[in-house]
């Protein structure tokens, strides 16, 4: 990045000598020519993807939008009749709001539950593919009904995982509630009172950066267990630490400072950002650190920073120091290609063990980094092309009766319902779909409904085309809180030949840019037409309006005023 910067200034200082000469002519052939030299540079590898193969082994990959829309259908139906149906329980306790609220087991079977990293995650993943949660049948509003995991009964005023809980347990628990409210507050703004919350999450977390160490002159350590907000100070429980808790509150922070504008949260996600870049060791714990991976994406490509994208996208795949062997598999287990499940790894880390939760919520987090940093998009591409595929590894109709703990449950005849994990090895068997609760008396069954929820996160992404293999992600879909915006697509073509996909552009006329060739692949088109994508490459197309005033500042490029290309590096001359 430095080397680009200094090449860019050298450039702009030499373009205004030569327009005074009036050489605006040799000024363009220099730029494009200086540019080519530093090409190399906009390919970012991840290690890990390269283990992966281009295509996997079966291709089998599902219909993620119907999948999560049948599992919204199945879990919030409360009139199921069946063994441990319905799924969905209304809790009538009216903890901290005078109203009827919901609950659901973690697992299938197991005891009542109300953990908002399940029953909040199912309503924004509905959401995510376009049932409306505040219009259901019955005249339940399951968006407001959320808000009752915001604890202010006993002073804790945070989104926590229950409706009464306390801080200062985990941090992962205490923060992924707070970022699924507001996902949830991004597509229900004037809901309940969202807006004052939102205020008081990013500013309670502030507070907790300034008592961890956070000041003018330093940035806090968060190199602990959990924050204790009672106490008001950090808690180590002697067994484990959970440091990408920073990236969590980098990506809370930092969604404030954008929506609004108060700098004090633009300075916590930045302490959370530099922590993080301090490290030596990869912090991944347990969910986190992709949503600070794209952070830092973001802030560089929307504020000018400079932070080490590449250091964080390594972590995220892994194998992690805080939690070891924690990462991503790239792996065949037994007869099935498994890459890009998210999970622990093999050895020396232990039997490889996948989670449903943990893949679904990555894919949510890494699929918009490629619109603020075009050098991953090949490999989020790729990657997301094996997760895609081999997710469906986690729900009973993809592999034998005996290769799975929970066969008897016959409550889900559309199979939407997914296991908690996938184990590399158990039994003799491998893989094999499972989960925790039978092993542990917590349930049951081993169908783990809160990883399940996240599905519509990787439905609200993930599109087939005319082309087996070639996936239409939505890079916007996920991309919470972002400024206005085209739509824009992530393709990857995985074959070792040229590839056309059709893409519907719409009635009216738009131009395709392409982000990472820096080039318009359509102008002036409509309807259904051919989009050409060479052979194992990815492109990032945007849809514009055709014709549009192309302007540019700094890195950026604009049509019509809005945002196409944040890391914009060539000339356009077409």
């Amino acid at each position: 990045m430095v080397i680009f910067f200094k090449k860019r200034t050298s450039t702009i200082l030499l373009f205004i000598t030569l327009v005074s000469l009036g050489s605006y002519y040799y000024y363009l052939v220099f730029y494009q020519q200086s540019l080519s030299i530093d090409r190399s540079n906009r390919i970012g590898n991840i290690d890990r993807v390269k283990l992966m193969p281009n295509i996997p082994s079966p291709f089998d990959i599902r219909d993620w939008k119907k999948v999560a829309r049948d599992y919204d259908a199945l879990v919030f139906n409360l009139n199921l009749t069946g063994e441990f149906l319905p799924l969905v329980r209304l809790d009538d306790s009216k903890t901290n709001f005078p109203r009827v609220s919901f609950s659901l087991s973690s697992y299938v079977g197991g005891v009542d539950g109300s953990e908002a990293i399940n029953c909040i995650a199912a309503v924004v993943g509905a959401t995510l593919v376009g049932i409306d949660k505040t219009r259901e049948p019955g005249g339940y509003n399951w968006v407001l009904m959320c808000e009752n995991w915001f604890n202010k009964d006993n002073g804790q005023n945070l989104y926590l995982n229950g409706k009464s809980a306390s801080t200062g347990s985990s941090f992962w628990y205490e923060l992924l509630p707070g970022i699924l409210f507001y996902q949830l507050a991004y597509f229900y703004p004037n809901t309940g009172d969202f807006q004052n919350e939102t205020h008081i999450v990013a500013s309670r977390w502030y507070d907790a950066c300034v008592a961890m160490g956070g000041s003018n002159e330093s940035f806090p350590n968060f190199n602990w267990t959990a924050f204790d907000f009672n106490n008001v100070k950090p808690v180590f429980n002697e067994i484990w630490r959970e440091p990408d808790s920073a990236a969590a509150i980098a990506w809370l922070e930092y969604m404030a400072y954008v929506k609004w504008g108060d700098r004090k949260y633009l300075t916590a996600a930045d302490w959370a950002i530099r922590f993080l870049q301090e490290r030596t060791e990869n912090p991944f714990y347990e969910v986190l650190l992709p949503f600070g991976t794209y952070t830092a994406a973001r802030m560089n490509a929307e504020l000018g920073r400079n932070y080490d994208v590449q250091k964080l996208i390594d972590w995220c795949f892994g194998p992690s120091n805080a939690r070891p062997g924690w990462g991503v598999i790239a792996e065949r287990w037994g007869g099935y290609d498994c890459h890009g499940l998210v999970g622990s790894m093999t050895p020396p880390a232990g039997e490889g063990y996948a989670f449903t939760m943990n893949t679904f919520d990555m894919a949510c987090a890494l699929v918009p980094l490629v619109r603020y940093d075009t050098r991953y998009a090949r490999d989020i591409g790729r990657w997301m092309l094996n997760l895609a595929n081999n997710a469906r590894l986690f729900y009973p109709n993809a592999l034998p009766a005996d290769h799975q703990s929970s066969a008897f449950w016959k409550g889900d005849p559309n199979h939407v319902v997914a296991y908690e994990g996938l184990r590399m090895y158990w039994l003799d068997k491998s893989p094999y779909a499972t989960g925790d609760a039978l092993r542990s008396g917590w349930g049951s069954t081993d169908f783990g409904l809160y990883g399940s929820s996240y599905v519509g996160f990787l439905a609200g992404i993930v599109e087939t085309t005319n082309v087996t293999g070639i996936l239409q992600l939505d890079c916007l879909a996920t991309d919470f809180y972002h400024a206005p915006a085209y739509p824009t697509y992530l393709y990857y073509n995985p074959y070792n030949a040229n590839k056309t996909v059709e893409v519907n552009v719409g009635p009216e006329a738009k131009d395709l840019y392409d982000a990472v060739t820096k080039k318009f692949l359509k102008r002036n088109v409509t309807g259904l037409i051919g989009l050409a994508l060479p052979k194992d490459s990815a492109a990032l197309v945007t849809i514009a309006p055709a014709d549009g005033k192309i302007t540019y500042e700094g890195n950026k490029m604009f049509i019509n005023g809005i945002i196409v290309d944040y890391t914009f590096l060539s000339v356009n001359d077409e």
